[in-house]
This record gives C-alpha cells, sequence and structure tokens, in this order.
C-alpha cells in the first residue's frame, strides 16, 4: 500500500496501471467506514499476491486529486489499467463483495503480461487512425510527464473525444500548476464548462432557457456565461466565443474578466499545433483564430 499526492500521482498511479490494476482508495483521517475498509483492502492486496497495486489517497489533504476524481463521498475505489478508470464503489463493501468486485476485472498474472507487452506505439501514428493516434499521445506523457505540451494535447484529445473521466485522470497530476500554466487553466476551463453542463438540461433546452433570461434583460452576463459554458461543453467553439464577446462588450470586467479569460481559454483550445516551415517563411494561421483574436483586441482595446 501507497500513500499517493500530487507530487507522485503520475508514477505511483498513471504509469503503474500500464502494467497491473492499480486500486485507489480515497479516505480521510476522521471517516469511520475508511478506518474499516482500509485494513481490509490492505490484507486483500497481499492475499492476492501482486494482481494489483493498493493505493490512498487523503481527500482532505489531496483535494485537487479528488476534484479530479469527481469524489463525492468516502470512502470511494477507483480501479485504473492502462492509464484509465475501469471501475469504482463507494462505501465499506464486506470483503466478499471487494473480492468479487476485484475478480470481475483482474485477469490472471500472465494474461496481463501478454496484454501489455503486446501494445507498441510507433512515434508516427497513422492520422487516419483515432485510437493509434491517442496512444501515442498517452505514451508521450509516460515518457516525459513534465512535458506540458504533450500533456495538453492528450488531455484535450480525450476531451474532444468525450472522455471526460479519462481526461479528469489524466489532467490530476497538473492540476495545481494551473495558476502558473496558461494551457492547463484553459484545460480547467473546459473542463469546468463540461461539469457544468451534465448538472442541466440538455443542451437545446438548456440553451432556450438561457436564450429567454438574455431576451428579458440583455445584461443578464450569468444567462450569457452559462450559455457560453453550454456551448463551450458541446465544443461550438464559435458560438461560445460570440456569447462571451456581448459580455465583453457590456463589461470588460465582470466577474473578475471571467468572461476574457474564458475566450483566451477556448483560443488555445482550438489553435492547431504549430506548423514547422522552413527558415524565413511564415507559418500557417488558422482563419477562425485569426478572426476571433482580432475581435477580441478589437474590443478590450476598445
Amino acid at each position: 500500500m501507497i500513500n499517493v499526492t500530487v507530487e507522485n500521482f503520475d508514477a505511483e498511479v498513471i504509469a503503474a496501471s500500464m502494467q497491473t490494476p492499480v486500486l485507489v482508495d480515497f479516505w480521510a483521517p476522521w471517516c469511520g467506514p475508511c478506518k474499516v475498509i482500509g485494513p481490509l483492502l490492505e490484507r486483500i492486496e497481499t492475499a492476492y499476491g501482486g494482481r494489483f497495486k493498493l493505493v490512498k489517497i487523503d481527500s482532505d489533504q489531496e483535494q485537487e486529486l479528488s476534484q479530479a476524481f469527481g469524489i463525492r463521498s468516502i470512502p470511494t475505489c477507483v480501479l485504473l489499467f492502462q492509464g484509465k478508470p475501469v471501475d469504482g464503489f463507494m462505501g465499506a463493501l464486506p470483503e466478499g463483495e471487494i473480492k468479487a468486485f476485484l475478480d470481475k476485472h483482474l485477469p490472471e498474472g500472465e494474461v496481463l503480461e501478454a496484454e501489455v507487452t503486446s501494445v507498441e506505439v510507433g512515434d508516427a501514428p497513422d492520422a487516419n487512425d483515432p485510437q493509434a493516434v491517442l496512444e501515442a499521445r498517452q505514451q508521450a506523457v509516460l515518457k516525459k510527464p513534465d512535458d506540458e505540451d504533450a500533456r495538453f494535447d492528450y488531455v484535450k484529445l480525450l476531451l474532444q473525444r468525450g472522455q471526460t473521466d479519462d481526461a479528469k485522470v489524466a489532467f490530476a497530476p497538473v492540476i495545481a500548476q494551473t495558476s502558473l500554466v496558461r494551457r492547463f487553466d484553459s484545460l480547467q476551463r473546459w473542463i469546468n464548462a463540461i461539469d457544468f453542463a451534465a448538472t442541466g438540461s440538455e443542451q437545446s433546452a438548456a440553451t432556450a432557457a438561457f436564450d429567454a433570461r438574455i431576451a428579458a434583460n440583455k445584461r443578464d452576463f450569468d444567462a450569457r456565461f452559462g450559455k457560453a459554458q453550454t456551448l463551450m461543453a458541446a465544443q461550438q467553439w464559435s458560438a461560445a466565443m460570440d456569447e462571451l464577446l456581448e459580455i465583453l462588450m457590456r463589461d470588460k470586467s465582470w466577474s473578475d474578466e471571467l468572461a476574457r479569460k474564458t475566450y483566451i481559454a477556448i483560443l488555445d483550445i482550438i489553435e492547431p499545433p504549430k506548423v514547422k516551415v522552413a527558415d524565413g517563411q511564415i507559418p500557417p494561421v488558422d482563419p477562425v483564430v485569426a478572426t476571433y483574436r482580432r475581435r477580441l483586441s478589437s474590443v478590450v482595446l476598445s
């Protein structure tokens, strides 16, 4: 059993899960049921002889990791394999139920080894094979966990594919850096928008409700921002930026410049990867990004 923090999460959970399933136990010192299930999980780990790895995360001390996994109550256990959440359970289950949960997901040692060693991802995956591209980006993060560009590209692709839970896990090791790395902050704002949309109505109904509020009051900035977040979650980037511009044109500093910061986050997300060009040549510029950068400048500087 290993205690995991943000600092060692990548190595002890993500990287380790590429070889062996990792069971993450979210707990807290004050939690009575946690004190019951904790020792039980340790005994089961020993009994299973390496078929899975047990790690513990103190939810009070590591709130960023708890947030990344969407933990609502403790104890909560999440099983990860090959960098992705597989399944989980909440509460202090009896030993028999925990073993049944594990047996449902844990392959025998020989099978596990064969599955892992059979996966090889080349440096230049076929662009027409989305799964190969995803695996290549995952491998890039595993090889260089501190490479900000590699992690940004991997989390962005997961979010584009709608794999939000996987994206949150991949983002967890750097969630504390959102105040330091702008593109990480941009990913966090996208994740926040997805979570916001998930708590509301279906997109068309939610958008209609926001439109009704805006029609009644053009300066209902909460409604405009809510609509922008709903559009972000649906990856309707231009429409989301249009709504944010409506806020900026009326009040640039609203809610600590929330509209401007979110607008910039969208530009970060939709900007294509840089293309190498010969010396003296100007790299191509995405027309949508260029247009919306000019629109932002004209509003902010007016």
